[in-house]
């Protein structure tokens, strides 16, 4: 048993309560904030020695001296004559401990005197009742790091019920741009949650939304780790390398050419995947990127009844020139000017209960959509999408949507979190657990400002989606300026270095100073964490993620420029068949559009067809060489009777 280093101490201006003591140590002793220590009571209660398990949470050192004045008249106003003083003055180190846990825990009574022990690695289990569901037969914890004082490593587990549902869900990341290492967290996260995660609760997958810089495009690829990393994987009992299934996703840019993210390298396109999509898929959040002033009931209506009755069915009226089978923008927009020529003729104001003026405005917000949204939503309404339904276990799905307009990051986010969550009320996503991580949650989520789709979005997988598997990690700068039942609802919550302005808001108020100071000077790897089974918050470290960094990433696989569309066209089909060359491309679409090649690509691209050059060459139409038309054949020239001088 380690030795004492410290006592409990009360006095009538500070007593110790039941859920706060102080004690006493030697001046040399390895407590700061955030150590955790064990009480040993003198006294036994219902035949019972109390064990009390503490945090200390503020420290404060002092002598024996009433005024500075009489340090500065004892060393005659000289700070340099202090070593020759016949005796050091008593310095006394006094710190106070917050109430971890309590055993017994009946009766609830205040904290007794006697003696104080740095905890041990089973007594910060006891202390953090991570006891309970690391129990044989449990078998729930996560390892999220590393607890260290005085020489005690402990590593730290979140229980899975209470980070993954049903118990409790979700997980907020909070700290400064660039120091608070939320990404990194997440990443280190997702990888413990991948091992450590138990096969009898089913499988896993996560969509990670990047949504600024290249963060997230090179978690399929190896990252440099340090020694003392590597250690801490090995007490983690995690593999130090990347993700081994990691799928992208990103739109074409404006242009079509090339894919519109970070990743577009042409060594990184193996695993990345057009995300385009038609008119049926769009409409069906249309009011994302609709303005609520503009566009009234009567708008609402007329796209309700194209929903419903004009798109993926034969639809016609007496009135309509011809049958209209409406499936892409293109269609649409001719079956709106097939109906508009036909009011103008029977000089209506009105068709169906829908005003002209009505149909007009919604017809020019609709078409208008696939150009605000260029190289995501198709005219053609070509399909290519996530692999709803198929979710393979362990794996990350990366959505880059950094480069993107705002209008099409939220369309993005919309269709995408709906659809999951569809398909996990049918429970036939393909995983049973699905974590969504999204970055910059005082832009997605603000606790002020419109009510937008996307943040009703975030507020319903808060609230309803650990009864689905569905997980938010969220993460921000300001956690006071998102809204608050998205951090209220997450059962998690993890702090990285913080602004001191943050830390004045009164969210942190339920802090000490101490806390709140050391929070404001935390190192890079190094977390406060708040979880349902821990009663105050506690400070852990965690390895460096064993992925590449999106700074050395970009520098490795610089971000290919514009080219031409035979070479955008090669790069895309190259890692389907190496046999690919730029002539035979050449060849191939000399005679057809740039909207023909770039959908002949799109359809070989969602195929992967085994053999892509015959697939690529049958998506064009066949060009009919021109032929002269022959020539009639010219007839004999008859000769003159010689007895006929008029040629009868």
């Amino acid at each position: 048993m380690s030795e004492a280093l410290g006592r409990v101490v009360a006095t009538e201006r500070k007593p110790n309560t039941p859920h706060e003591f102080h004690f006493w140590t030697a001046i040399d002793s390895p407590v700061g904030i955030g150590t955790i220590v064990r009480v040993d009571g003198a006294q036994p209660v219902d035949g019972h020695i109390p064990h009390i398990y503490g945090i200390v949470v503020e420290g404060f050192s002092y002598t024996d001296l009433q005024t500075p004045m009489h340090d500065v008249m004892g060393h005659d106003g000289s700070p340099t004559t202090a070593g020759f003083a016949a005796t050091e003055r008593a310095e006394i180190r006094l710190y106070t401990a917050a109430v971890l846990r309590q055993i017994p825990e009946e009766p609830l009574q205040p904290v007794p005197m006697g003696q104080v022990y740095l905890a041990e690695e089973a007594d910060v289990q006891v202390a953090l009742r991570m006891d309970s569901y690391l129990r044989e037969g449990a078998n729930t914890g996560i390892p999220i790091g590393v607890y260290r004082a005085g020489g005690t490593d402990a590593v730290i587990y979140l229980d899975a019920d209470f980070l993954l549902g049903p118990e409790a869900a979700h997980l907020n990341i909070t700290g400064v741009s660039g120091l608070a290492t939320k990404t990194s967290a997440v990443e280190w996260l997702l990888a413990s949650l991948f091992k450590h995660f138990p096969d009898e609760k089913g499988s896993i997958a996560a969509v990670c939304f990047n949504v600024k810089g290249p963060d997230l495009c090179y978690l399929d690829q190896p990252g440099k780790i340090e020694q003392s990393d590597e250690a801490l994987y090995e007490k983690l009992g995690v593999e130090p390398k990347p993700f081994e299934s990691v799928e992208y996703y990103a739109p074409y840019t404006a242009k079509g050419h090339a894919l519109n993210t970070f990743r577009n390298n042409e060594a990184l396109l193996d695993n990345v995947t057009p995300l385009t999509w038609g008119l049926r898929e769009v409409l069906q959040f249309a009011e994302v990127l609709l303005n609520k002033d503009d566009v009234d009931a009567k708008a609402d209506a007329l796209i309700d009844f194209i929903t419903m009755n004009v798109v993926d069915k034969e639809f016609t009226d007496p009135m309509l020139q011809k049958k209209h089978t409406v499936q892409s923008f293109a269609d649409l927009d001719a079956w709106f000017r097939d109906v508009l020529q036909g009011m103008e003729k029977k000089d209506g104001e009105s068709w169906r209960t829908h005003h002209v003026a009505t149909i007009r405005k919604v017809r020019n917000r609709l078409s208008n959509i696939s150009t605000r949204c260029a190289g995501l939503v198709t005219d053609s309404g070509t399909v290519s999408d996530l692999p709803f339904g198929s979710f393979a276990d362990r794996t990350v799905y990366v959505v880059d949507v950094a480069n993107l307009e705002e209008d099409a990051q939220d369309l993005i986010f919309a269709r995408i979190v709906s659809k999951l969550r569809e398909h996990l009320e049918r429970r036939d996503l393909g995983v049973k657990h699905l974590v969504v991580f999204v970055d910059e949650l005082n832009k997605y989520a603000p606790g002020d400002g419109a009510d937008t789709y996307v943040r009703k979005m975030l507020l319903d997988i808060a609230e309803r989606g650990r009864y689905l598997g569905l997980v938010l990690f969220g993460a921000q700068q300001f956690r006071s300026q998102v809204h608050r039942r998205v951090v209220g609802n997450s059962g998690t919550g993890l702090f990285g270095r913080m602004d001191p302005d943050e830390l004045a808001t009164p969210g942190y108020a339920v802090l000490s100073p101490a806390t709140r100071t050391k929070l404001a000077t935390l190192e890079k790897g190094q977390l406060m964490i708040r979880h349902p089974h821990f009663t105050q918050p506690i400070f852990v470290r965690f390895p460096r993620p064993a992925v590449m960094q999106g700074r050395e990433g970009s520098e490795r696989y610089p971000q290919a420029g514009e080219v031409s569309l035979e070479a955008a066209v090669l790069r895309a089909l190259r890692p389907l068949d190496s046999t690919i060359t730029l002539p035979w491309i050449q060849e191939i679409t000399a005679l057809y559009t740039e909207e023909e090649v770039i959908r002949a690509r799109n359809a070989t691209l969602l195929a992967r067809p085994e053999n892509v050059k015959a697939y690529f060459a049958s998506q064009f139409r066949k060009a009919i060489p021109t032929q002269a038309a022959p020539r009639p054949m010219a007839g004999s020239i008859r000769s003159v009777p010689e007895n006929d001088p008029y040629g009868f």
